[in-house]
C-alpha cells in the first residue's frame, strides 16, 4: 500500500497545482485555452519541448526496446529534427495567431484559407486523431497505476479514477493547470529516468557496455534495424513522418499560441534537441529489462520498465516511479481534452450557428470535456493495441495537415481551399483504410523493392495528399479564371450603360 499512497499523494498534489494555477484570473476562452499568451520560455518549453516526456515515452519507448531493439531508436530522432524546425516554424505561426486573435489550429487555416469549413474539417481530424493518443495517455495510467501499486488497484479502476481527475483538472484550471503540473512533472521524471536508465545497467550487468554484449549474445542483430519490415527504409519514412506530424497535433500548435513573443521559441529551439537525449536512459531501462525480467510478449512489453522497478526497488520507491508515470498521462491528457473541446467548440459548433458568442462557446468547451473524456474511456476499454501503434497511428492521421500548412506560410497563395481540403481528405482517407484493414505498402503492391514495400504508409499517404492537393488546386484555380474571363465583358457593357 505505500507504492499506492506515494502515487495518489502526486495526484493530488497535481489536482492542486490545477486550482492554485486559476487563481485571480478571468477563465474565458482564451485564458482557458491558451493562457492569455503570456506564457515566458520556460512553461512553453515545458509545453512543447516537455510534451515528449508522456506514458508513450515513459512505456512505450522502454517497451519498443525491450521488444523491438534497434528500430525503437527513432523515437530518439524525430523529435530532434522536429525542434530544428521549430526554429522557423513556430515563430510565423505564432505571429499569424497573435496578430488575427486565433486560439485553436483550426482558426489558423479557417483564416488562412479564408474558408470556415476547412478550419471544421481541420478541427474534426484533429479530434480524430487525438482520440488514439487521448486514450494512449489512459492506458498508460491505467497500466502505471496497477503495476506500480502491487495489483491493489486494477487496471480499469485506475483508468476510470485517472479519467475523472484529468476532466475536474482540465475543466477547472484549463492550460496554466497544465503549464504549472508540467514543471513538477518533468524535473521528476528527468530524475527518475537518468536514475533508471544509470543504475539498472550497472546493477544487473555490471554497465551499459556488458549490457548489450550480453543481449547481442543471446539475440544476435537484435541491436540493429531489420533486412525487411522494421528496416532502413521504414526507419527513415516514419522519423520523416512523425518529424513532420509533431507540431501538427492540435494540442502542440496551440499550445505555441501561449508564449509572450516569438524569441521564445528561437531560444528553446536551441537547446530542445538536447532534451531529446535523455530518451536514451528510458531506452538504457528497456534493454535492462529484456535481460532481467525477460519472456513479456506483444503489448506486455510496454509493462518492462515497470516489472524491472517492481523487482528492484522498494515499494516507496515504486511509488514515485508510478506517480512520475502519472504525472506523464495528467499533463498531455489533459492538452488533448482541452484543444480537442476548444476545436469542436468554436471550429465545428460555431460554423453551424455562427451567432454563438464567445462566452458561449468557452462554457461549452468545458462542457464538451467530460463528454470526449467518456469517448476516450469507451475506446480504452475496447481497443487493444500496443501504445507505440497507437501513437504512429495518431501520427500518420495529423501529418496529413502538413503540406496545407506549408504552402500557408508562403508568400503568394499556392493552393486553393478546395485543394487543401482535397489534399486532407485523401490522406486521411488512406490511414483510415489502412488502419482499418492492417495493410501495409507491402501486402498492397507485393512486386515493389522491399525498401519501398517497408515504407511507413503515412508517407504514402502524405504522398498522395501532396499530389491531390496541387491537382485541386490547379483544377479550381483554373475554373475560377474561366468564370471570371466570362463574366468581364458582362460588366464591362453594365459599366459603360
Amino acid at each position: 500500500m505505500t507504492a499506492l499512497v506515494v502515487i495518489l499523494g502526486f495526484l493530488l498534489v497535481a489536482i492542486c497545482l490545477g486550482l492554485q494555477a486559476r487563481r485571480g484570473k478571468d477563465m474565458d476562452l482564451e485564458e482557458w485555452s491558451v493562457g492569455g499568451r503570456s506564457f515566458g520560455t520556460t512553461f512553453v518549453f515545458l509545453l512543447l519541448a516537455g510534451e515528449i516526456y508522456t506514458t508513450f515515452t515513459f512505456l512505450g519507448a522502454s517497451g519498443w526496446a525491450y521488444g523491438k531493439g534497434g528500430p525503437a531508436l527513432y523515437i530518439l530522432c524525430y523529435g530532434a529534427l522536429a525542434y530544428v524546425m521549430s526554429y522557423w516554424l513556430l515563430p510565423a505561426i505564432w505571429r499569424y495567431a497573435k496578430e488575427h486573435r486565433l486560439v485553436s489550429q483550426s482558426d489558423f487555416f479557417a483564416r488562412k484559407f479564408d474558408s470556415p469549413l476547412l478550419g471544421a474539417l481541420v478541427a474534426l481530424v484533429g479530434v480524430v486523431a487525438m482520440v488514439p493518443y487521448l486514450v494512449l495517455q489512459l492506458t498508460g495510467m491505467g497500466i502505471i497505476v496497477s503495476e506500480a501499486s502491487y495489483g491493489h488497484i486494477s487496471k480499469t479502476l485506475a483508468v476510470i479514477i485517472g479519467t475523472v481527475a484529468l476532466t475536474v483538472y482540465v475543466t477547472i484550471s484549463g492550460i496554466h493547470g497544465s503549464a504549472w503540473t508540467a514543471v513538477l512533472k518533468d524535473i521528476l521524471i528527468l530524475s527518475v529516468v537518468l536514475f533508471l536508465g544509470i543504475y539498472l545497467p550497472w546493477h544487473y550487468s555490471g554497465g551499459v557496455g556488458h549490457m548489450f554484449h550480453t543481449i547481442d549474445t543471446a539475440k544476435p542483430g537484435f541491436l540493429t534495424l531489420q533486412h525487411s519490415g522494421l528496416s532502413p527504409s521504414w526507419f527513415v519514412s516514419t522519423v520523416l513522418l512523425s518529424t513532420l506530424g509533431f507540431y501538427m497535433w492540435p494540442h502542440s500548435f496551440s499550445a505555441s499560441y501561449s508564449a509572450q513573443n516569438e524569441r521564445v521559441f528561437r531560444r528553446n529551439a536551441i537547446f530542445m534537441p538536447l532534451y531529446q537525449l535523455v530518451l536514451l536512459f528510458v531506452f538504457l531501462a528497456g534493454f535492462a529489462a529484456l535481460i532481467t525480467v525477460p519472456g513479456l510478449k506483444g503489448a506486455d512489453a510496454d509493462l518492462s520498465l515497470l516489472r524491472i522497478s517492481v523487482k528492484s526497488f522498494d515499494p516507496w520507491f515504486v511509488g514515485v516511479i508510478g506517480g512520475a508515470g502519472v504525472l506523464t498521462a495528467l499533463v498531455p491528457g489533459s492538452l488533448l481534452l482541452l484543444t480537442s473541446a476548444t476545436c469542436l467548440a468554436k471550429n465545428v459548433y460555431k460554423l453551424a450557428r455562427p451567432a454563438t458568442t464567445e462566452q458561449s462557446v468557452g462554457r461549452l468547451a468545458k462542457l464538451l470535456v467530460p463528454v470526449l473524456a467518456l469517448i476516450a474511456l469507451f475506446f480504452t476499454f475496447n481497443g487493444g493495441s500496443s501504445i507505440v501503434n497507437l501513437m504512429l497511428m495518431g501520427y500518420s492521421l495529423v501529418t496529413q495537415l502538413f503540406p496545407a500548412l506549408l504552402v500557408s506560410l508562403a508568400p503568394r497563395k499556392m493552393v486553393s481551399k478546395q485543394g487543401a481540403a482535397a489534399g486532407i481528405v485523401a490522406g486521411v482517407l488512406i490511414v483510415g483504410a489502412v488502419t482499418v484493414t492492417g495493410a501495409t505498402v507491402g501486402s498492397l503492391l507485393p512486386g515493389l523493392p522491399q525498401a519501398v514495400k517497408d515504407l511507413n504508409v503515412g508517407v504514402v499517404a502524405l504522398a498522395v495528399n501532396t499530389l491531390v492537393m496541387f491537382a485541386v488546386s490547379a483544377v479550381t484555380r483554373t475554373a475560377a479564371s474561366g468564370a471570371t474571363a466570362e463574366t468581364a465583358p458582362e460588366d464591362g457593357l453594365t459599366a459603360a450603360h
